[in-house]
């Protein structure tokens, strides 16, 4: 058997009764970072009487025979760092191979940074997507905002501190400068925050350069914003008074608080057709 449990994501208080149980009395623990562990489990006061093993990103896949070939008979801890393992953390690999072996999954739930950040938000809860990391790279990051302008859903991310404002601006440039959103940093912890307001108000926050493990919550995009073809000609008229198209383009987007991306090549391929019937 696998069993899966959620860490603290900050306050240690929030470590369940059961999950100090499942440590102090398993054999076997799969642990991220068995450094990490060990001064949870202290910090709990609990001693560890388990053998312990690594289960990280880079040698999750050496790992799944191992760890599977011991939870055919004895129970198995797998925990991460913070929250809960295999949600942008390790253990996704061990569970597939796991589900594929008839080994038995469980879990011991607790703390949820995305589901903490989505509650507080302000934003509609009913419905959401959860994005993971955004990706270390403007254009990558651009490209996954971009894929996601029309998504009407509530949409969750991580993000680092380091990253957070140019994260942001990019943000601005895809989704629009008015679409609603917060940056929850330091979930559970004293210092714990929560900024609210437009992408545009939190490009001015993240310039004073916050501390902390964020999560991005970004409301889901309106109807008004998900028919971005019916700005085209807008943008068109604003060429014809003599604007040029970026510019156009991003006046328009803005307004509307639709991707400027999107409206952009919609833009460009209204101008091709009519050439064409010219």
């Amino acid at each position: 058997m696998l069993i899966l449990a959620a860490t603290p994501i900050g306050n240690l208080a929030d470590a369940s009764p059961r999950l100090v149980e499942a440590m102090t009395q398993s054999k076997f623990i799969a642990a991220e970072d068995t450094r990490s562990l060990l001064k949870l489990a202290n910090s709990l006061g609990i001693k560890l009487n388990a053998r312990l093993f690594s289960l990280h990103e880079h040698n999750e896949g050496d790992r799944l025979s191992q760890i599977l070939e011991i939870a055919q008979d004895e129970p198995v801890l797998v925990v991460s760092d913070a929250g809960m393992p295999t949600v942008s953390d390790p253990g996704f690999l061990l569970v597939r191979a796991a589900v594929a072996a008839a080994v038995e999954v469980t879990v011991i739930p607790g703390p949820s940074a995305v589901l903490s950040a989505l509650a507080v938000s302000g934003l509609p809860t009913d419905r959401f997507t959860f994005e993971g990391f955004l990706p270390r790279k403007q254009g990558d990051r651009r490209k996954m905002f971009a894929s996601l302008s029309r998504e009407p859903r509530t949409m969750v991310f991580f993000e680092s501190p380091h990253r957070i404002l140019e994260s942001l601006q990019d943000a601005v440039l895809e989704l629009g400068a008015d679409r609603a959103a917060t940056v929850s940093r330091e979930l559970t912890k004293k210092f714990e925050h929560t900024e609210r307001g437009t992408l545009k108000d939190l490009v001015e926050w993240a310039k004073s350069e916050p501390k902390g493990e964020m999560v991005l919550v970004i409301a889901g995009a309106q109807v008004a914003e998900v028919q971005v073809a019916d700005l085209v000609d807008q943008v068109l008229a604003l060429l014809a008074d003599g604007a040029k198209l970026k510019e156009a383009v991003a006046e328009i987007a803005s307004a509307a608080g639709a991707s400027k991306s999107d409206l952009y090549q919609l833009v460009l391929e209204r101008r091709k057709a009519d050439n064409n019937l010219g």
